[in-house]
Protein backbone atom coordinates (compact mmCIF):
# COMPACT_ATOMS: atom_id res chain seq x y z
CA UNK A 1 0.00 0.00 0.00
CA UNK A 2 1.22 3.46 -0.82
CA UNK A 3 2.01 5.32 2.40
CA UNK A 4 0.03 8.50 3.07
CA UNK A 5 1.81 11.73 2.19
CA UNK A 6 0.07 13.86 4.82
CA UNK A 7 2.90 15.86 6.37
CA UNK A 8 3.86 13.26 8.98
CA UNK A 9 7.01 11.18 8.90
CA UNK A 10 6.83 7.38 9.08
CA UNK A 11 7.98 7.60 12.71
CA UNK A 12 5.26 10.13 13.58
CA UNK A 13 2.56 8.06 11.91
CA UNK A 14 3.82 4.87 13.60
CA UNK A 15 3.66 6.62 17.00
CA UNK A 16 0.07 7.68 16.40
CA UNK A 17 -0.87 4.24 15.06
CA UNK A 18 0.57 2.55 18.17
CA UNK A 19 -1.40 4.89 20.46
CA UNK A 20 -4.57 4.37 18.41
CA UNK A 21 -4.16 0.59 18.58
CA UNK A 22 -3.98 0.79 22.39
CA UNK A 23 -7.16 2.89 22.36
CA UNK A 24 -8.77 0.39 19.97
CA UNK A 25 -7.97 -2.50 22.30
CA UNK A 26 -9.32 -0.64 25.34
CA UNK A 27 -12.49 0.28 23.46
CA UNK A 28 -13.05 -3.34 22.43
CA UNK A 29 -12.67 -4.61 25.99
CA UNK A 30 -14.95 -1.86 27.30
CA UNK A 31 -17.45 -2.76 24.58
CA UNK A 32 -17.53 -6.39 25.77
CA UNK A 33 -17.75 -5.37 29.44
CA UNK A 34 -20.57 -2.93 28.72
CA UNK A 35 -22.61 -5.52 26.82
CA UNK A 36 -22.04 -8.13 29.54
CA UNK A 37 -23.21 -5.60 32.17
CA UNK A 38 -26.23 -4.78 29.98
CA UNK A 39 -27.17 -8.47 30.01
CA UNK A 40 -26.51 -9.07 33.71
CA UNK A 41 -28.01 -6.05 35.46
CA UNK A 42 -31.08 -6.73 37.61
CA UNK A 43 -33.18 -4.85 40.12
CA UNK A 44 -35.85 -2.19 40.44
CA UNK A 45 -34.02 0.14 38.02
CA UNK A 46 -33.34 -2.63 35.49
CA UNK A 47 -34.98 -1.03 32.47
CA UNK A 48 -33.30 2.36 32.97
CA UNK A 49 -29.85 0.84 33.40
CA UNK A 50 -30.41 -1.72 30.63
CA UNK A 51 -31.25 1.10 28.18
CA UNK A 52 -28.38 3.32 29.40
CA UNK A 53 -25.85 0.54 28.90
CA UNK A 54 -27.28 -0.29 25.49
CA UNK A 55 -26.79 3.36 24.47
CA UNK A 56 -23.23 3.27 25.83
CA UNK A 57 -22.56 0.03 23.95
CA UNK A 58 -23.68 1.57 20.65
CA UNK A 59 -21.52 4.65 21.23
CA UNK A 60 -18.46 2.56 22.06
CA UNK A 61 -19.06 0.30 19.03
CA UNK A 62 -18.99 3.44 16.89
CA UNK A 63 -15.67 4.45 18.52
CA UNK A 64 -14.20 1.03 17.67
CA UNK A 65 -15.02 1.48 14.00
CA UNK A 66 -13.79 5.08 13.86
CA UNK A 67 -10.51 4.31 15.65
CA UNK A 68 -9.82 1.38 13.29
CA UNK A 69 -10.55 3.61 10.31
CA UNK A 70 -8.24 6.33 11.67
CA UNK A 71 -5.47 3.73 11.94
CA UNK A 72 -6.04 2.76 8.29
CA UNK A 73 -6.11 6.43 7.24
CA UNK A 74 -2.61 6.78 8.73
CA UNK A 75 -1.41 3.75 6.77
CA UNK A 76 -1.52 1.26 9.63
CA UNK A 77 -3.43 -1.88 10.42
CA UNK A 78 -5.76 -2.16 13.40
CA UNK A 79 -5.39 -4.96 15.90
CA UNK A 80 -8.36 -7.22 15.26
CA UNK A 81 -8.22 -10.30 17.46
CA UNK A 82 -9.43 -10.96 20.99
CA UNK A 83 -5.92 -12.09 21.95
CA UNK A 84 -4.51 -8.86 20.53
CA UNK A 85 -7.06 -6.76 22.39
CA UNK A 86 -6.17 -8.39 25.70
CA UNK A 87 -2.43 -8.17 25.06
CA UNK A 88 -2.36 -4.50 24.08
CA UNK A 89 -5.15 -2.99 26.21
CA UNK A 90 -4.57 -1.09 29.41
CA UNK A 91 -7.92 -2.39 30.71
CA UNK A 92 -8.11 -5.87 32.21
CA UNK A 93 -10.83 -8.46 32.18
CA UNK A 94 -12.47 -9.50 35.44
CA UNK A 95 -13.86 -12.94 34.62
CA UNK A 96 -16.23 -14.47 37.09
CA UNK A 97 -16.85 -11.22 38.94
CA UNK A 98 -20.54 -10.46 38.99
CA UNK A 99 -21.97 -8.22 41.64
CA UNK A 100 -24.94 -6.01 42.20
CA UNK A 101 -25.84 -2.92 40.23
CA UNK A 102 -23.50 -0.69 42.26
CA UNK A 103 -20.55 -3.01 41.63
CA UNK A 104 -21.37 -3.42 37.94
CA UNK A 105 -21.72 0.32 37.31
CA UNK A 106 -18.74 1.12 39.54
CA UNK A 107 -16.53 -1.24 37.52
CA UNK A 108 -17.70 0.35 34.26
CA UNK A 109 -17.05 3.80 35.70
CA UNK A 110 -13.52 2.74 36.67
CA UNK A 111 -12.96 1.48 33.12
CA UNK A 112 -14.29 4.66 31.50
CA UNK A 113 -12.03 6.75 33.73
CA UNK A 114 -9.04 4.55 32.81
CA UNK A 115 -9.89 4.96 29.11
CA UNK A 116 -10.17 8.74 29.62
CA UNK A 117 -6.68 8.83 31.14
CA UNK A 118 -5.29 6.79 28.24
CA UNK A 119 -7.04 8.99 25.70
CA UNK A 120 -5.77 12.16 27.38
CA UNK A 121 -2.15 10.90 27.39
CA UNK A 122 -2.45 9.59 23.82
CA UNK A 123 -3.89 12.87 22.53
CA UNK A 124 -1.10 14.83 24.18
CA UNK A 125 1.54 12.45 22.80
CA UNK A 126 0.01 12.64 19.30
CA UNK A 127 0.17 16.43 19.40
CA UNK A 128 3.52 16.92 21.15
CA UNK A 129 5.71 13.98 20.14
CA UNK A 130 4.16 13.07 16.80
CA UNK A 131 3.03 16.54 15.66
CA UNK A 132 -0.24 14.85 14.64
CA UNK A 133 -2.95 17.35 15.45
CA UNK A 134 -5.55 15.37 13.47
CA UNK A 135 -5.15 12.30 15.68
CA UNK A 136 -4.96 14.45 18.80
CA UNK A 137 -8.24 16.22 17.95
CA UNK A 138 -9.84 12.90 17.03
CA UNK A 139 -8.88 11.38 20.40
CA UNK A 140 -10.10 14.44 22.32
CA UNK A 141 -13.55 14.09 20.72
CA UNK A 142 -13.75 10.48 21.90
CA UNK A 143 -12.41 11.49 25.33
CA UNK A 144 -15.19 14.04 25.72
CA UNK A 145 -17.85 11.44 25.00
CA UNK A 146 -16.28 9.05 27.53
CA UNK A 147 -16.32 11.88 30.08
CA UNK A 148 -20.06 12.22 29.50
CA UNK A 149 -20.66 8.48 29.87
CA UNK A 150 -18.55 8.46 33.07
CA UNK A 151 -20.56 11.39 34.43
CA UNK A 152 -23.80 9.50 33.78
CA UNK A 153 -22.51 6.42 35.61
CA UNK A 154 -21.12 8.53 38.46
CA UNK A 155 -24.41 10.41 38.78
CA UNK A 156 -26.37 7.18 38.86
CA UNK A 157 -24.11 5.77 41.57
CA UNK A 158 -24.47 8.93 43.66
CA UNK A 159 -28.26 8.91 43.39
CA UNK A 160 -30.85 7.37 45.64
CA UNK A 161 -30.68 3.62 46.14
CA UNK A 162 -33.93 1.67 46.19
CA UNK A 163 -33.92 -1.07 48.81
CA UNK A 164 -35.37 -4.54 48.14
CA UNK A 165 -38.41 -3.64 50.28
CA UNK A 166 -39.09 -0.51 48.17
CA UNK A 167 -37.73 2.03 50.67
CA UNK A 168 -35.32 4.67 49.42
CA UNK A 169 -31.88 4.81 50.97
CA UNK A 170 -30.67 8.40 50.64
CA UNK A 171 -26.93 9.02 50.55
CA UNK A 172 -25.54 11.37 53.19
CA UNK A 173 -25.55 14.98 52.05
CA UNK A 174 -23.32 17.75 53.24
CA UNK A 175 -25.17 20.38 55.27
CA UNK A 176 -24.50 23.89 54.00
CA UNK A 177 -22.77 26.13 56.45
CA UNK A 178 -24.54 29.31 57.58
CA UNK A 179 -21.25 31.00 58.47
Amino acid sequence: MRQPQIGLSDKQREGSIAALNTVLCDENLLLIKTKKSHWDVVGPQFLTIHKLLDDHYETIADFVDKVAERIRALGGYPIGTAAGFIEHATLREQPGELGGVTQILGALLDDHEAVIRTLRASAERAEQANKDRGTSDFLVQILQQHEEMAWMLRSFLEGEAVMSDGRVNLPPRATPSLA
